[in-house]
């Protein structure tokens, strides 16, 4: 593939007269697992980590590792054993083979018949790269497309990533853009004797693919190594660690390992000190944050009728059997998703009654109704959505909390598709201090549902759940049948409800839960 003067001259470094085409072998992108279990604990390579501060926003990026060098140089394996040698529990290993770009027709034809040039920077799709690292460095969500070595194209399905605390970023062309560099906190080039990546790419296409020696070899001299001496080799000298031998070198990966320890602890030592380093400290920040204010404009609070002060007063009753705790809890909960639905935007419309007359009326503007359930407590109130909204979409979210550092985390998601342009009602029973719902808006936050989209909803509220759901997130409606003032040392709102999710299912709730235990579960 040839390419002009003006789009080269992004690339790092200069690039000449292209090469030969390289036959590719038949391959697949796969997805990677959603965690590394090593043999001491278990890391996260899915999921959203806790990264936001009382303000609702992240405190600070992730730190990016660039990982380059030639094909079969082991990048992937040196890449396994810095995740597993660094003390943090989020990490991302983002491949470039993800990102080779959509052929046309004609470039459809020419790599079935092995003469695309797969190897040249052209071939790669950089500003798709390069959005997906912002975003990631921004602790977002991104969409990440599987390439189809087999057809040459891309794959229907994406597979979702969230940011985390590091991000390693491994292709033979990581350090060919300019702009691509300057997301790289860190860029090491993986540099391995000819030799033994000739070997390897023997071993793996005799035993993997069914080729022959003659074939590979002929396709590593033709294609493989001119292409890495082009334009490959060259980007060592970019680098900040080169690390000789590759996985081999356990001396220069242990180094490396410092030095990304030392630039994380860097990171947390110039963070607020009421981020999420340990659960009851964010609490406490955010119990401490908007003492004495009023309540916000964004609260709307279900009109205290006798009918419902009396349903109140059964569920708060400890003497109240479970089977009248679940009925008057339902019917709570019916009233607060009718009451919600009042604030979606309405528009006027005109319609024929059966007499012939015209009835000026109105109907729901926008364009769908989403409701996220906060497991385990708020997937309670999905029966009450979908009685009132016909054919509602249903997604939930799993938060807990990590039992090492206090912090509530994201391990489960499951969100209808293209939600961003919904009207989403987020469900939990109980909101204390707020972390958890907290935690939520900021994940619709990242798939790109609009903040003054999201409604909050909950049956009881403290004060202080209100007042730092509305601080972070001015735009974020909260709906509730009732606030109580107090929280105590434990966070238990008083004079409260008990434990919801184990009044409701019958379950014994552990000696130090609290209201927001439900969504924060060890």
């Amino acid at each position: 593939s040839n390419s002009s003067a003006e789009s080269l001259d992004r690339l790092y470094p200069a690039v000449g007269s292209s090469k030969p085409p390289r036959k590719r072998t038949t391959s697949q992108c796969k997805s990677e697992p959603p965690l590394l279990r090593t043999s001491k604990r278990t890391i996260y390579t899915a999921g959203r980590p806790p990264w936001y501060n009382e303000h609702g926003t992240q405190s600070k990026e992730a730190f990016v590792i660039g990982l380059g060098g030639g094909s079969a140089s082991g990048k992937t394996t040196v890449a396994t054993m810095i995740i597993e040698a660094l003390d943090v529990p989020w990490v991302v290993l983002l491949s470039m083979d993800s990102f080779y770009k959509v052929l046309t027709k004609q470039q459809q034809e020419q790599a079935a018949s092995n003469d695309f040039n797969f190897d040249h920077p052209d071939a790669f799709d950089f500003d798709l790269i390069i959005a997906t690292l912002k975003k990631l460095k921004q602790g977002k969500s991104v969409k990440i497309p599987i390439y189809d070595f087999t057809t040459h194209s891309r794959k229907k399905e994406w597979k979702t990533l969230y940011g985390a605390n590091v991000i390693i970023f491994e292709g033979i062309m990581a350090f060919a853009d300019k702009e691509l560099l300057k997301l790289l906190d860190l860029k090491i080039f993986v540099d391995t004797d000819s030799d033994i990546r000739l070997v390897r790419r023997l071993r793996r296409d005799i035993s993997e693919r069914g080729r022959d020696i003659e074939g590979v070899i002929k396709q590593y001299n033709k294609f493989v190594k001119p292409a890495f001496d082009q334009y490959i080799q060259p980007t060592m000298r970019l680098a900040d660690i080169v690390v000789p031998r590759g996985s081999g070198n356990t001396v220069a990966i242990d180094l490396i390992v410092q030095h990304v320890h030392s630039q994380l602890e860097e990171v947390r030592a110039a963070c607020s000190p009421a981020l999420l380093t340990v659960c009851l400290v964010f609490r406490a920040a955010l119990a401490s944050a908007h003492q004495c204010h009023p309540l916000p404009q964004t609260l709307s609070v279900l009109k205290s009728t006798p009918q419902v002060r009396g349903m109140h007063t059964i569920i708060r009753n400890k003497e109240t059997s479970r089977d009248e705790f679940i009925f008057y809890s339902k019917r709570l909960m019916r009233l607060l998703i009718e009451h919600a639905l009042s604030f979606l935007p309405f528009q006027s419309c005109t319609v024929q009654t059966p007499q012939g007359q015209d009835y000026e009326g109105r109907t729901y503007s926008g364009k769908q109704i989403t409701g996220v359930s906060i497991l385990r407590a708020g997937e309670t109130m999905e029966p009450a959505l979908r009685a009132v909204c016909k054919d509602v979409r249903i997604g939930t979210i799993l938060i807990q909390t990590n039992c090492n550092t206090g912090e509530p985390e994201l391990h489960y998601l499951r969100l209808p598709k293209d939600i961003s342009e919904d009207h989403v009602i987020l469900m939990d029973c109980t909101v204390s201090t707020g972390a958890a719902a907290m935690m939520a808006v900021r994940v619709l936050l990242d798939h790109d549902v609009p903040e003054d989209k999201i409604f909050l909803l909950s049956l009881l509220m403290a004060e202080m759940g209100v007042h730092s759901v509305a601080y972070a997130f001015p735009r974020v409606k909260i709906i509730t049948t009732a606030v109580d003032k107090k929280v105590n040392d434990l966070f238990r709102i008083i004079p409260g409800i008990g434990n919801f999710g184990d009044r409701y299912f019958g379950t014994d709730a552990p000696p130090d839960w609290s209201d927001d235990e439900d969504a924060l579960s060890t």
